[in-house]
């Protein structure tokens, strides 16, 4: 790697180790040139890099800090919402790039038990990595229950159409977020390389169940979120 790519790896590593947030300031070029033993210049070529993927913000004579998630993911509501129309919401631009399509048998008991089938079913198991405006945000591996959705193949979401769209407007099918968690999830080679991170990164990891408005289990997903542009947001009912 050039010496400002390197840079930039230290930078991008030190937010997602050492508990950065949202406007924390980062160290002064003088201090990281200091620090990496490079000059001012190549600091600075990196910073700005780093400003304009979204990551760092410049704020005048305030320094640089780490900059607000472009991306902030409502977990409250019963129906489900496709990414898309929550990126389009925020008045994002929304895009998905599908990168594995495959009907398989069950891959374990844990699958097969939130789906409610036998390891001898079968599931559609896709893979996804969304962006907003270009830049790449999570990695979502979906399994979705086989005999629900006949004739259902890439042909119909490589192009990024939405999928709940198709669930309803093909198949009649009225979705529902039956069970949501997010936990952290240490990242691997081929995670960190679609979300530009670095393998062994902490990601926020979201697992969303979703039922037909019948109550039968249809889809279960794991959304991979890099931290630096995801937040996770939801409303209390306050009773006054």
């Amino acid at each position: 790697m050039l010496r400002y790519q390197k840079v930039e790896e230290y930078i991008r590593k030190l937010l997602a180790s050492s508990g950065y947030s949202s406007g924390d300031r980062l160290p002064s070029e003088r201090d990281l040139a200091d620090l990496l033993s490079v000059n001012r210049l190549t600091v600075r070529r990196a910073v700005n890099n780093l400003i304009a993927t979204g990551l760092l913000e410049g704020n005048g004579t305030g320094g640089t800090r780490v900059a607000p998630p472009r991306m902030t993911r409502p977990l409250e509501g019963a129906r489900s919402v496709g990414v898309d129309r929550v990126i389009a919401g925020l008045g994002g631009t929304p895009s998905n790039r599908l990168l594995h399509f495959e009907i398989t048998r069950v891959p374990g008991t844990h699958i097969a038990g939130k789906l409610g089938l036998s390891e001898e079913d079968e599931v559609i198991l896709l893979r996804r990595v969304w962006s907003i405006d270009a830049t790449p945000f999570c990695l979502e591996t979906s399994y979705l229950a086989a005999h629900l959705l006949p004739g259902l193949a890439a042909d119909d979401l490589v192009a990024g159409q939405s999928l709940y769209a198709t669930l309803r407007d093909r198949y009649g099918y009225e979705t529902i977020n039956a069970e949501r968690t997010i936990s952290i999830a240490y990242i691997d080679e081929t995670e960190a390389r679609h979300l530009d991170m670095p393998p062994g990164s902490a990601a926020l990891a979201l697992r969303i169940l979703v039922h037909t408005m019948q109550a039968q289990p249809i889809e279960f997903t794991v959304s991979i979120n890099n931290p630096n542009y995801v937040a996770f947001s939801t409303r209390a009912n306050i009773e006054t």
